[in-house]
């Protein structure tokens, strides 16, 4: 069994996963290297890294800006690698997900990507800017290496789409809850419930619920529904906030993550 697939099949009835997002290398890798111990210790159960990316048109000015600052700071696709390996080092029971776009894979090439990923101790991949009919070359590697491959489901997604994705998702899917970038807007709990009921009728997989959710009341609404919560803009902003103060960093995100966690278990 997958770290995912194990995650969540170890989760006490009625207690949801808590999956936070960093972009790994914003404020420095060795920072990033202790935000995801921080996380793991407030109640993580899946890590989503932000590989850093020139052009993030998914994502909010927040985690956008996250983006711009690792990439000015040289942070690769590589240096994202070798911090999950020496994350693995101290901690085998975390999930990791790498979540970025197209360009830096393709640069990489897919079955090399692959290959690294899982010596690495990567366990699942989203590419948020490339649609699952286009994805079956790089899908045939990370399946190779039993690696979860993650997509994106938004309130448009029509009802076919969602019966193509059952066929090629695997260890979750990403519920967008809003129309528009990380961050923005407010969720409207309603609507995600009966986004969820749909969502379920084609796809037999957890879902994760993100974009919107930022504080731990917004978690635990969307948590009746959802499998799991996804927050990143909130932690984000404390790395910018304090990024030249460490410890006000990892108490920050510490404690806001100790609230959401609470919140969904």
């Amino acid at each position: 069994m997958s770290r995912l697939a194990q995650v969540f099949s170890d989760l006490p009835q009625g207690q949801k996963a808590f999956i936070p997002f960093i972009t790994a290398g914003d404020s420095g890798l060795d920072n990033t290297f202790e935000l995801m111990q921080t996380l793991v210790s407030s109640g993580a159960d899946v890590i989503e890294l932000g590989v850093p990316f020139s052009d993030p048109m998914a994502d909010g000015p927040v985690i956008a800006k996250s983006h711009e600052r690792a990439v000015k700071a040289g942070v690769s696709l590589h240096d994202v690698l070798n911090l999950v390996k020496r994350f693995r080092q101290t901690n085998d029971t975390t999930a990791v997900v790498l979540m970025g776009y197209l360009n830096p894979i393709e640069v990489f090439g897919y079955q090399s990507f692959a290959d690294a990923a899982s010596i690495n101790g990567v366990d699942g991949v989203l590419v948020v800017d490339m649609p699952p009919e286009e994805a079956h070359d790089l899908k045939q590697f990370l399946d190779q290496k039993d690696i979860d491959f993650i997509f994106l489901v938004a309130p448009t997604t029509t009802n076919d789409r969602l019966e193509f994705l059952a066929n090629v998702a695997s260890g979750f899917v990403y519920f967008v809850s809003l129309k528009g970038v990380t961050g923005a807007g407010h969720i409207d709990v309603d609507a995600v419930n009966n986004n969820m009921a749909r969502i379920r009728q084609f796809i037999n997989l957890p879902v994760g619920v993100g974009f919107g959710i930022k504080d731990a009341t917004t978690a635990k609404a969307v948590s009746k529904s959802a499998d799991a919560v996804i927050v990143g803009s909130s932690l984000v902003s404390f790395i910018e906030q304090y990024s030249l103060d460490k410890d006000k960093m990892l108490a920050s995100v510490g404690e806001l993550s100790a609230e959401i966690s609470a919140a969904v278990k």
